[in-house]
């Protein structure tokens, strides 16, 4: 008998898809090209700054992809199994649990621990600048592979314990952030109730003292032992993952059963609670039929609206406190234009995400194809869709917009600036106002577009926010980089950089490009292949050199 059969066939299956090499391939040149880039830039610096640029970019961007990697890559593995049913069907063979949880956790993190494994030989670079020692790559590699074990099997958890995807990557946030940051908050908490220092040991289980305690005389936690403290900690967040994984292998054989879904106790009390009485949903899904059938597929459940609110939740919870550990010191135009930036990212982010999520599902089951031989019309299930996704996020919209123009006036009230500061003040909030409205409607068509092109949620996040969200930031700094390299000769094109106006135009109207042509090349492909696509799951995947040269699935269908 094989030990761990699944995860011996994922492997092999692994090592036999293309896909894997040329994951592995593009990773490392994508890293290759941001060092090229922070060479370029930092020129002038010497060979040992420019080392700890480099490895400082790339460790904290890995750090922050490892740390987060279980929400997308194992948060909804098995709960994925357990809503199609499929989950059963491994438990009729000999296969225990720990077996499945295993070969699940290979088969969903293998891409994402070779593409980890692409970064390291580049972080190794500035070991040749002389700006990092050998010891502190190696704990950092170390801190980062411990990192993405922790976080993947928090999701294989989450992943047994629930069957919703939301609960499943709601759930695998909370353990990840509960040890993060959770521990080392209680762990200052403690020290302030009790006026003395800091008791270290709360610090052993959070991943990100593990990578702050890694680096050469940049551990800020001086009441942690120094690199023996880094050690601790990773000994500490690597039993957690096991710990983890043991309760997922315990969960999995008794939760994939079909539980009745009880009217009563506790639960039924929670969903009277958000969706009301009988009557009250009876009435709910008239009042929704009466305007758009699939504007009622959409909406339900109905609480789901409360989801919308918690970005806003959160930030009026991080300003109470700041209001009561800084005081006024809080009140200043650095906290208002970062609270107004990070919440319409997160509210952008998140209405990219829902707006192809029902489509996704009534694809992958089958029932869009069904829809589509209703009297329902292409033009009517965007409509409804529009509709569930205005009911969802129009008030906490308005909110956070009523929230900016606070900030805006109170920022302006400050007397802070200086020269021409002020009216880069409000010329700053009217762009992101209308980049925000921009941002909103691109991301609505490319969303639903995503939704009828990708199989599952977790590929359309990144296949919507990153053209309308990201690319931007990159032509910006591919300009900045161009011109900061431009010879003396031109050296009047390199004073355009002195204007303080200059990045804000560039954010601006790259930004608006993108939401143009994205969001109007997405809703002509909606409004004319939206049939066929919903129907591309039973057609064979056209090769990438047919796509590249115009021939699409769309068209080999006829």
């Amino acid at each position: 008998m094989t030990l761990l059969p699944i995860v011996a066939r994922e492997l092999r299956v692994a090592a036999r898809k293309p896909g894997t090499f040329w994951l592995r391939l593009l990773v490392a040149f994508g890293v290759i090209v941001v060092v090229a880039w922070i060479f370029l830039v930092w020129q002038n610096q010497s060979q040992r700054e420019v080392g700890r640029m480099i490895f400082g970019a790339l460790a904290g961007g890995l750090m922050f992809y490892c740390v987060f990697a279980g929400v997308r890559t194992t948060a909804d593995c098995l709960s994925e199994e357990k809503r199609e049913g499929t989950l059963g069907l491994l438990f009729l063979t000999d296969l225990r649990g720990y077996d499945v949880v295993l070969g699940k956790l290979v088969a969903n993190s293998l891409t994402v621990f070779y593409g980890v494994l692409a970064v390291l030989p580049v972080m190794a670079i500035p070991l040749l600048l002389g700006g990092v020692t050998v010891g502190e790559f190696g704990r950092v590699a170390l801190v980062l592979v411990n990192t993405l074990f922790f976080s993947l099997s928090a999701g294989m958890l989450a992943s047994a314990l629930c069957q919703n995807q939301r609960a499943a990557i709601g759930l695998t946030m909370l353990l990840i952030l509960l040890f993060a940051a959770g521990l080392p908050a209680l762990g200052a908490w403690v020290a302030w109730k009790q006026n003395g220092a800091y008791p270290w040991p709360f610090l052993f289980a959070s991943p990100v003292f593990s990578y702050y305690s890694a680096f050469d005389k940049m551990n800020p936690f001086g009441a942690a032992p120094g690199v023996a403290g880094c050690y601790w900690s990773v000994g500490t967040v690597h039993g957690l993952g096991w710990f983890f994984l043991a309760l997922a292998s315990g969960i999995v054989p008794r939760s994939w059963h079909d539980k009745v879904v009880s009217q009563g106790g506790w639960r039924g009390r929670i969903r009277a609670g958000l969706e009301g009485d009988a009557a009250t949903r009876r009435e709910y899904r008239t009042q929704l039929l009466d305007q758009n059938a699939f504007f009622w597929l959409a909406s339900r459940p109905r609480w789901r609206v409360v989801w919308a609110w918690v970005p806003l939740a959160l930030a009026a919870g991080a300003w109470g406190l700041g209001l009561y550990y800084v005081g006024s010191d809080w009140l200043n135009v650095g906290i208002y234009a970062a609270t107004a930036f990070y919440l319409a990212l997160t509210m952008k982010a998140w209405v990219g995400l829902e707006a192809g999520r029902r489509l996704i599902e009534d694809r992958k089951s089958g029932a869009l194809e069904l829809l589509l031989s209703t009297p329902l019309t292409v033009r009517d299930i965007l409509r409804g869709q529009r509709l569930a996704l205005q009911r969802q996020f129009l008030w906490p919209m308005l909110v956070l917009v009523g929230a900016g123009g606070l900030m805006l006036w109170a920022g302006a009230s400050k007397g802070e600036f200086y020269g021409s500061d002020r009216p880069i003040w409000y010329w700053g909030w009217a762009a992101g106002l209308v980049r925000f409205g921009a941002d909103v409607v691109a991301l609505y068509w490319l969303g639903l577009w995503t939704g009828l092109t990708v199989r599952n949620a977790k590929h359309a996040f990144g296949a919507v926010v990153v053209p309308v969200l990201v690319l931007p930031w990159i032509a910006i700094a591919v300009v900045t980089t161009v011109i900061n390299l431009l010879p003396d000769e031109l050296r009047e094109l390199r004073q355009i950089q002195n204007w303080n106006g200059w990045p804000l135009l560039l954010w601006f109207g790259f930004g608006i490009l993108a939401d143009i042509g994205f969001g109007f090349w997405a809703r002509h492909k909606l409004l004319t292949e939206f049939r066929v696509m919903a129907a591309q799951r039973y057609q064979p995947k056209p090769s990438w050199w047919r796509r590249w040269f115009g021939k699409s699935g769309a068209q080999e269908l006829f």
